[in-house]
């Protein structure tokens, strides 16, 4: 078959290869069942037959509101073969203007939602001219006139497949390259969102640079906990594993995102991956469902757990110098401490993990060596959806904790200036990226393509540097630095990711500064937690006594990071937070102070806290025993 290089020649090509072999696993009723590569290539041909009878035409854009599914990927490769524009939005979008301005922008003129996403389209409906038809992937008891169901768009590919099989192919065969496939929309948490546009070879050539590098087998079993429209899970999830004849398992859906969350423990067990992708956030959650399950089989097992997880963090050491001569003692005690443990650990995961991958954020150094330690390495890799999306990754084969990998081949990476001039190997800069996985621009947004995209490079607004082994480390956002009073500047994002992520006690912290004498932060303190610890101590939240022991408590998980702390000496003391203000709510979606990829949205934090962020740069407020966090703290029963 000739190698094309676009989504449905590359579908086609694995077909080919891997007929017989299970694609996709999705659980109906009490158990995953297996779709093959030749019955999900019949599902999409009938479908794409179905949108080419209701005259979906070529740059036609659609946009897919789903969970993640059998019919995700059934709608957007149908939407591919028919020369169409996927524009795939995330299920989480609850706001309707947020919703109706991607719509609107993209010109959808269909929309093809899960049961869960109908009520929204219909809300907005009266507003969207250019949008003709909704096809609905799930049964309803009634429909609207301009609606459809899925069964019927399969329907009508069968009456026109009976006589017009050649046109189909002859459509999916004459797309080119260059051609949009997808319009992926950017949160939108500083202005409206921009709509980046991937090609065809965008996605082809980002998939065979992740392939040559993660090298991924046939018998490989992804269970894809990301939202599928999201960039990482999309590429990643989706079309390497295609690409490799593996199979993609889907997260049980449930009633309420909560109830799908509640699912995933059950499904890993259930599908027993050989591969993860995760972000920071749902990472942090397994480390402390973990180290929960230890507490509650009492002191004993905490410290056997302690001692076996710091001679296996000391054996490992940064991965690539595991097992180093001066370690080679430890290894008789880590098989025992794995038999007694770990493996026991691992089970909870399927068994047969091998590794997962985190992107989305920056990983925190100790949440990478806890993974590695119970014998599941947490491998950070780098990208942007204008990338589509990955720039770099580590691989079990070659790697190194605390960096984000080597570059994917092909790609040309250097670090610039503030003048967009390159910088030498150690030196720290922005990040900017040429390749042909780098997006065609913004649509419908020229400015903001002149911006970025400047002679064939793709400025990404990403800070970070490049070892002498080649290995990218990132440091943060550009746009998100602290500025201290003398100018100095500091990327705060693994600080936050390490206070966080190294204390059962806190939930989610931002730092702060903007050419202060000090930095400050906001800190969402993980309630369950505080509340068993009270128990615990005898305290109670509604005496001063209660609450100034909590905000001791808070206060000794900070400065464990500080110089002389068990984990001090990883970041300098100036940007460690002098003043605290507790917050009684947590950064979330709904609330928009994270966006879809659990980012925190520093300018509307700060916009809505600004009081308390002034007030922390007073003499009452820099003690983390004043009023207000009193306040805070009091309302934690």
């Amino acid at each position: 078959m000739t190698n094309a290089r676009t989504l449905p020649w590359l579908f086609e090509t694995s077909v080919e290869r891997y007929a017989g072999r299970m694609m996709m696993l999705e659980k109906r009723g009490e158990r995953y069942q297996g779709t093959t590569y030749a019955e999900m290539r019949e599902r999409v041909h009938r479908f794409a037959a179905g949108l080419l009878s209701l005259g979906l035409d070529r740059g036609d854009r659609v946009a897919l509101i789903s969970e993640g599914r059998n019919d995700w990927v059934m709608a957007e490769l149908g939407i591919l073969f028919c020369g169409g524009v996927n524009v795939p939005l995330s299920v989480k979008l609850d706001e309707l203007d947020d919703l109706k301005f991607r719509l609107l922008h993209a010109g959808c003129r269909m929309a093809i939602v899960s049961q869960p996403q109908v009520g929204k389209i219909r809300a907005i409906r009266n507003d969207l001219p250019e949008l003709k038809l909704t096809i609905v992937l799930d049964t309803l008891e009634t429909l609207e006139s301009d609606e459809l169901p899925a069964a019927e768009v399969l329907r009508l590919g069968d009456a026109f497949l009976e006589d017009r099989r050649e046109t189909l192919r002859e459509r999916w065969q004459s797309i080119g390259e260059g051609d949009y496939a997808n319009i992926c929309y950017t949160s939108g948490t500083t202005a409206d969102p921009k709509g980046i546009i991937l090609t065809h070879r965008n996605y082809t050539a980002n998939v065979e640079q992740g392939v040559s590098l993660l090298e991924p087998r046939p018998d490989w079993v992804l269970l894809n906990i990301l939202p599928w429209d999201h960039a990482f899970g999309h590429t990643c999830g989706i079309y390497m594993m295609m690409m490799s004849g593996a199979s993609l398992a889907s997260v049980q859906p449930g009633r309420t995102p909560m109830d799908a969350l509640k699912n995933i423990p059950v499904n890993i067990r259930e599908t027993r991956p050989t591969l993860l992708l995760s972000v920071p956030a749902l990472a942090k959650n397994f480390r402390k469902n973990i180290e929960k399950g230890v507490r509650e089989k009492g002191a004993k097992a905490e410290a056997l757990f302690a001692k076996a997880l710091a001679t296996a963090c000391a054996y490992n050491a940064e991965g690539w110098n595991r097992g180093a001569a001066r370690h080679l003692l430890k290894r008789p005690l880590l098989a025992l401490y794995d038999a007694l443990i770990f493996r026991r650990i691992r089970a909870n995961f399927g068994g047969r993990l091998q590794f997962i991958i985190g992107g989305g954020a920056l990983l925190d150094m100790e949440l990478q060596r806890f993974f590695y330690a119970i014998g599941i390495p947490m491998l950070q890799g780098y990208g942007l959806t204008e990338a589509a999306p990955v720039i770099s990754a580590n691989t079990l084969a070659r790697h190194k904790l605390g960096s984000s990998g080597r570059i994917m081949p092909g790609l040309d990476v250097r670090i610039c200036d503030a003048d967009g001039g390159p910088l030498p190997t150690g030196a720290r800069g922005e990040i900017v990226v040429r390749g042909e996985n780098v997006m065609a621009g913004y649509w419908k947004n020229g400015s903001a393509t002149a911006e970025v995209l400047r002679d064939g490079w793709l400025y990404t607004g990403d800070l970070g540097y490049l070892d002498e082994d080649g290995f990218l480390y990132v440091l943060g956002r550009a746009k998100s630095l602290l500025i201290a009073d003398d100018g100095e500047k500091y990327s705060p994002e693994q600080i936050e990711e390490a206070i966080a992520g190294n204390s059962p006690y806190v939930e989610q912290v931002m730092l702060y500064n903007n050419q202060s004498p000090y930095t400050s932060a906001l800190v969402v303190p993980a309630k369950d937690a505080v509340r068993d610890w009270l128990r615990d101590a005898g305290l109670s939240v509604k005496t001063p006594e209660g609450q100034e022991a909590v905000l001791r408590l808070l206060e000794s998980e900070l400065a464990k990071h500080r110089e002389g702390g068990e984990l001090g000496g990883a970041f300098p003391g100036r940007w460690l937070p002098s003043a605290v203000a507790v917050l009684g709510e947590a950064f979330t979606e709904q609330n928009h102070m994270l966006n879809s990829t659990m980012k925190m949205v520093r300018g509307k934090i700060v916009e809505f806290y600004r009081p308390r962020i002034d007030y922390l740069y007073t003499p009452e407020g820099r003690s983390i025993l004043n009023a207000h966090n009193r306040a805070i703290i009091a309302r934690l029963e």
